[in-house]
């Protein structure tokens, strides 16, 4: 189907950033109700911000007190033999467990939206309201319903105020997702994080936008997650195994997460996240893993149990860690601030691509993960622990070139 763009005077109400907002445009389109009118009576009756989505019920009960009436769907995907003439707003559902549904409007076979869902496989019509009065002012030329239709223009063109609030807002989330960038190089000096911080915030401000407009929809939306799974020999998971998985996922690569499990006599470390970040933390856990083995097997005998064991745990106790309140004493009041606005941001940004991973981990992978506590280890070697401090912070941490696996238990 043809897509004629149209955000339903989104932008024109003052109103900038990417959110979820479907149901309300698509009835500020169909209507020619004000935006910001809908959003605020939605929101109300929704009890919630609509810019995450509207349960179907107070969308439907909106529409049905203006005299649109419900005509259940095909259940195909969204077409021109789906629908009549005239103008519709089409709920349309998904094919697929876990994933959310859409709203949008459409006039005469041509779809009114900022995207086309009619593009989209996953996507089937499960039903349209349609209003007799709102067709009949369609056809006359009259206000109210054609309104929606006649913003964007007949032949698809989008009016001047509506083209240049878009084009600025573009500007204005690249501008905000370079300074994110910056803000996040581990490359970046501690100066260009907190003044690319510090013009974040400021943008964020004056453009009414929030983390969720930068974070949630267009830089973890678009994250490509994997899991990656380290095998281990061994029916358990070593304490010092899942220590050394838990540093380099908290110290080093903080994007990535890891969770483990068995399979027969092999213990399984997996390790999930954007795609690159668990490529290198699952190369590096690897070297890690073959280089603190190694080193405990030539003196101890071993790395499972006793001396061997408690080396091992030392290792990773040892590795280097981010200092992160070095000279806080020291610092001015503006200081601290900016250390405490730029934490908070970072934490926002790690945050959502968590539970995003989380959320791909569930309904792409089928895993579902528990917490548990397993029993401590007796037989603990205080001296050979010491040592095994001392050599894991003399580690120099950084990627590897190879894969090397732990092939070997003491």
């Amino acid at each position: 189907m043809e897509l004629n763009w149209n955000d339903g005077g989104r932008f024109g109400s003052g109103f900038v950033g990417l959110t979820g907002d479907c149901v309300v445009r698509a009835i500020a389109i169909a209507t020619g109700i004000n935006y910001r009118d809908i959003y605020s009576e939605i929101g109300k009756a929704s009890e919630k911000t609509p810019r995450n989505g509207v349960p179907t019920m107070v969308a439907g009960e909106f529409l049905a007190s203006r005299q649109w009436n419900y005509t259940v769907g095909s259940l195909d995907n969204l077409s021109g033999d789906s629908l009549p003439l005239g103008i519709a707003v089409v709920e349309l559902a998904s094919k697929h467990r876990g994933r959310h549904g859409h709203y949008c409007t459409v006039i005469d076979h041509v779809v009114h939206d900022t995207w086309n869902p009619s593009e989209d496989d996953g996507l089937i019509v499960a039903g349209f309201w349609t209003c007799e009065a709102a067709n009949a002012n369609l056809v006359s030329g009259g206000e109210g319903a054609s309104l929606g239709h006649r913003a964007t223009g007949g032949d698809g063109g989008q009016d001047q105020e509506q083209s240049l609030t878009q084009k600025e807002f573009d500007k204005i989330l690249h501008r905000l997702r370079s300074l994110d960038n910056t803000a996040n190089n581990r490359a970046s000096t501690d100066g260009e994080k907190r003044n690319a911080l510090r013009m974040m915030q400021n943008l964020l401000l004056r453009h009414n936008l929030s983390r969720e407009d930068i974070s949630e929809k267009d830089n973890v939306d678009n994250v490509s997650f994997t899991k990656i799974a380290c095998p281990v020999n061994g029916s358990r998971a070593l304490a010092w195994e899942k220590a050394l998985a838990s540093y380099l996922t908290k110290e080093i690569f903080p994007m990535a997460w890891s969770f483990f499990s068995t399979k027969g006599h092999r213990t399984l470390f997996w390790f999930y996240g954007p795609v690159k970040d668990v490529q290198n933390c699952i190369a590096l856990f690897r070297e890690l893993l073959v280089t603190i083995a190694a080193s405990a097997h030539l003196q101890y005998g071993g790395y499972t149990r006793g001396s061997g064991a408690s080396y091992s745990e030392g290792y990773v106790r040892g590795l280097p860690k981010h200092e992160s309140g070095q000279g806080e004493s020291d610092q001015s009041s503006e200081a601290k601030a900016k250390a405490a606005v730029e934490t908070a941001l970072i934490q926002s940004r790690m945050i959502a691509v968590e539970s995003a991973a989380l959320q791909w981990l569930k309904f792409e992978c089928g895993v579902e993960l528990m917490s548990s506590r397993g029993s401590g280890r007796n037989q603990q070697d205080p001296a050979a622990e010491a040592k095994g401090k001392q050599h894991g912070a003399k580690h120099e941490v950084a990627s590897p070139t190879g894969p090397p696996r732990i092939t070997f238990r003491g």
